[in-house]
């Protein structure tokens, strides 16, 4: 092993969308810890609707959140200074540093130079800030790394990349076909300055035998003149937070009898899905992801998840027969359970006077729960420990929020906390044991209330699976993966100061 000393940073770039930069970035940060160092991840600017609260209530993507705790760090927003958050086709609310500056379409965020000047600067400082304390720094790229007609306004990829100094991959997701002309016309289209910084190659995702692939590692080489320095399995026995609405599209779809089955609404502005990651582990439940009225009424248990839109999507709900399957459901005796924007869909009203969100101004809700919700500017982003159902238990679980709305009770409603905050405030609405909801992401995460969810059912027995742990030695796992494809004496030699 070598003698620990200041490394240079590293980074992932990737050929395309999904090519697994997140994963291996994540993997690389387990790898550093294990070897002795102390890495932190960074992404300059992530675009997605999985958010999270740090502890000093900044809001950041949650793929740095799964990096940092790869390195076995508090997720802290220098880690990911701008996320753009989609609200609309044209629209993304931009945060920065933890806190939104405003919306803007891809037109205004993209051609205004002055403002992507600005934003480059605050993600190069706070770069140095991370770099200030940790060692290596970890960064990924976002997309693919030859959008030529964004790389002159780049602040993500390899511009980062050279303000940073850092050893440079190429990531390829030879799963999806095409690697040779993706990976050759990626570098291809480097200028030489950007060339300079590569350092090799990682094929990604390969099935089956890599001896048939030995040829094809030597093509590469020969064609791009860089080193192909792993090739990584495709796996589906190690579970890592998935980033990208894309891994969506992958998750189940069908109902599956002896099990509890939990439906989770697919909403077009759904946030936030790794909500739903540790009981998606448990073995007494089945979640899919749906959004057809059928499969619905069919599951014992409906989650209402997040959104960035709460009117877009409670309006398309209503127009697609959604919320008519979900009450008719509700009447037949299924559980309904909302979460952030879904457990605002669950009152009588959603208003948006100021049009926060968009050209909504207010819809009914679904009448499920007596309240009634004001959409407004301020953002609340906070950690959170509660007690679940206070009155019944004195157990301390974790969550976190991030929205935009003031939910209240109707006139003549009576208080029915689903938690109570360790700060003395009171969070969601208890209607009874099928119907309740609440603003707290990450509640799942908790084992007292998947229990409470599995009760009434044939399996209800309590659950002995830690998620904290399992993701843990998951870290443990996929380091062990990588390091077993890829020449990991190299990757250290091309970090040498």
């Amino acid at each position: 092993m070598l003698e620990k000393h200041l490394l240079k940073p590293i980074m992932f770039v990737g050929t395309c969308s999904d090519a697994g930069k997140s994963v291996l970035n994540a993997a690389f940060c387990r790898i550093f810890k294990q070897d002795g160092y102390h890495p932190a991840p960074f992404k300059a600017q992530n675009m997605s609707l999985n958010s999270y609260s740090t502890l000093e209530g900044g809001e950041m993507g949650r793929a740095q959140v799964t990096q940092a705790e790869a390195c076995g760090l508090e997720p802290h927003t220098d880690m990911n200074p701008i996320l753009l958050k989609p609200t609309q086709h044209t629209l993304s609310q931009v945060i920065l540093n933890g806190r939104p500056v405003g919306n803007f379409s891809a037109k205004e965020y993209f051609n205004e130079t002055e403002r992507k000047e600005r934003l480059f600067e605050e993600a190069l400082a706070a770069f140095h800030r991370l770099a200030g304390k940790y060692n290596p720094i970890v960064l990924e790229g976002a997309g693919s790394v030859s959008e030529l007609n964004l790389r002159d306004r780049d602040i993500t990829n390899l511009r980062m990349a050279e303000a940073a100094g850092a050893a440079t991959y190429l990531v390829a997701d030879i799963d999806r076909g095409g690697v040779f002309g993706s990976v050759y016309g990626t570098v291809a289209l480097l200028r030489p300055h950007e060339r300079a910084l590569m350092k090799g190659i990682l094929v990604n995702k390969f099935r089956g035998d890599q001896s048939l692939f030995d040829e094809g590692r030597k093509m590469l080489e020969e064609l791009t003149g860089l080193p192909v320095v792993g090739v990584i399995p495709y796996f589906e026995d190690i579970h890592i937070e998935a980033e990208d609405s894309v891994a969506l599209e992958r998750k189940n779809q069908a109902i599956e009898a002896g099990k509890i089955n939990v439906a989770v609404v697919r909403l077009r502005k759904m946030s936030n899905f790794t909500d739903f990651d540790a009981m998606e582990l448990d073995p007494r439940f089945n979640v899919l992801y749906t959004d057809q009225p059928e499969t619905l009424r069919k599951a014992d248990i409906i989650l209402l998840p997040g959104t960035k839109n709460t009117l877009a999507d409670l309006r398309e709900i209503r127009r697609r027969g959604i919320a008519q399957a979900i009450l008719e459901a509700y009447g037949s005796g299924k559980k309904i359970i909302g979460i952030c924007g879904g457990y605002q869909m669950m009152g009588t009203l959603v208003e948006d006077p100021a049009r926060v969100e968009g050209d909504i101004e207010a819809l009914p809700g679904l009448g499920l729960l007596p309240q009634t919700t004001r959409i407004e500017g301020e953002k609340t982003t906070r950690q959170d420990r509660f007690r679940f159902l206070p009155q019944a238990s004195a157990h301390e679980c974790r969550g976190y929020e991030i929205h935009m709305g003031t939910t209240c009770l109707v006139d003549g409603a009576k208080p029915s906390p689903v938690a109570r905050l360790s700060d003395g405030r009171e969070d969601g609405y208890y209607l009874n044991g099928r119907c309740w909801g609440c603003y707290l992401h990450g509640i799942l995460d908790n084992p007292i209330v998947l229990d409470h969810l599995a009760e009434g059912f044939e399996n209800p027995k309590e659950s002995t699976f830690d998620y904290a742990t399992f993701k843990d030695t998951q870290y443990d796992k996929l380091a062990a993966l990588v390091r077993e494809n890829v020449d990991m004496n190299y990757i250290y030699q091309t970090l040498q100061p």
